[in-house]
C-alpha cells in the first residue's frame, strides 16, 4: 500500500496537514477525469470529517483509497473507488450494515457500496448516517467501547 496519512481530526480543515501540500490521495485521484477528481476530493473530505482520527491509504494496485483505524483488512471502515464512470464508496462488512435509506448496492459476500455519479455528487444526511453506522460496526467488531 502507499503512504498513510492520519487525519488529525481538525474539524475546521479535516485531513489537511498543510493546505499547500498535495496528498497521495489527491495525486491518485488526479489520474481520473476532472469530474471524478473533483467529486473524489469532495467525498474524501466528507469521509475524513465524519471519521475522526482515521488513516488514509492509497492502494494503487487495487485502484482505491482505504480508510482504516489499523493495519489489518478488518480495520477498514470504507474505501473510495474511482472509475471512468464515477465513484463508489465501499464498506467493509457492508452486507451486515443496516441500510434504512436503501443506499447500498452490490451482491458480494462481504462488501457493499454506494454509487456516486454525476457532475454534482450529493453527500446526503443518509450517506452520513451510513458512514456513522459503518464506524459503529467497526467499533463493535474491534471490541471498542463507546
Amino acid at each position: 500500500m502507499g503512504d498513510t496519512v492520519v487525519n488529525p481530526g481538525n474539524p475546521g480543515n479535516p485531513g489537511r496537514m498543510n493546505p499547500t501540500e498535495r496528498t497521495s490521495a489527491d495525486l491518485f485521484f488526479s489520474g481520473y477525469s476532472q469530474e471524478v477528481y473533483t467529486n473524489a476530493l469532495k467525498l474524501r473530505a466528507f469521509v475524513l470529517k465524519n471519521l475522526p482520527g482515521i488513516s488514509e491509504q492509497v492502494d494503487e494496485p487495487a485502484k482505491m483509497v482505504a480508510y482504516s483505524y489499523g493495519n489489518k483488512y478488518a480495520d477498514v471502515v470504507c474505501v473510495i473507488i474511482p472509475s471512468k464512470k464515477g465513484l463508489k464508496l465501499g464498506f467493509y462488512k457492508g452486507n451486515e450494515l443496516p441500510d434504512p435509506d436503501k443506499l447500498l448496492e452490490g451482491t458480494g459476500k462481504i462488501s457493499r457500496y454506494v454509487l456516486l455519479n454525476g457532475p454534482a455528487v450529493k453527500l446526503s444526511p443518509a450517506l452520513k448516517k451510513l458512514l456513522q453506522l459503518a464506524l459503529k460496526a467497526y467499533k463493535i467488531r474491534s471490541g471498542i467501547k463507546k
